[in-house]
């Protein structure tokens, strides 16, 4: 079995913001395949879905990004789910606004989303699935940055990326991490 988690906040005021990118991607994956009903459980919402006759939990975290691990290291137990096999899809201020990268592990990078999964997992090393969102605009905060919704000009950008991210992780769950890292990641000199 394995584990995509999407980091994000729940409640109405919060869902468009970048900060729930790994949320958008989630519901984009659920809506490309069957799935079971929504239910809440471990303070998340979880769905299931199979890929090649494998099952896969989708999470979406309740407890607020801060916190995300409170949710996700009880489950990894619960389920028995090794730390490699948890895909965990965030927003990255690093990278271009709907660029993605996968990465096999990594530190939390000052992500409290990313620090909390490491806590509670106890380990980095889980698949980091990064979605950008671009750096703050000179006279914003972090804080501004990832509570704000994307502005309108950047919205096909940001929608081209939440379905190359959902087409990654999905393709990425067929075929393993090293292959998926290979199909998936920008190469310098390709086109994306």
């Amino acid at each position: 079995m394995k584990m995509v988690v999407g980091l994000g906040n729940p409640g109405r005021e919060y869902e468009k913001t970048k900060h729930n990118i790994g949320f958008m991607v989630i519901d984009a994956m659920a809506a490309k395949e069957a799935h079971t009903p929504w239910r809440e459980d471990f303070k998340a919402l979880i769905t299931t879905i199979t890929i090649d006759g494998e099952k896969v939990l989708l999470v979406k975290p309740q407890t607020f990004m801060n916190a995300s691990g409170e949710s996700v290291g009880p489950l990894m137990r619960y389920y028995k789910i090794d730390a490699s096999d948890v895909y965990c899809v965030y927003d990255d201020m690093d990278l271009p606004v709907g660029k993605i990268r996968i990465r096999p592990n990594g530190s939390a990078g000052g992500h409290n989303g990313i620090k909390s999964l490491i806590a509670h997992m106890g380990t980095s090393e889980f698949p980091h699935f990064r979605f950008g969102i671009g750096r703050p605009l000179p006279q914003w905060t972090v804080i501004d940055h990832v509570l704000a919704p994307f502005p309108e000009e950047q919205q096909d950008k940001v929608n081209k990326g939440i379905e190359d991210m959902a087409k990654a992780i999905l393709g990425t769950l067929e075929v393993g991490l090293d292959k998926g890292m290979n199909l998936y990641n920008p190469r310098k000199g390709r086109r994306q």
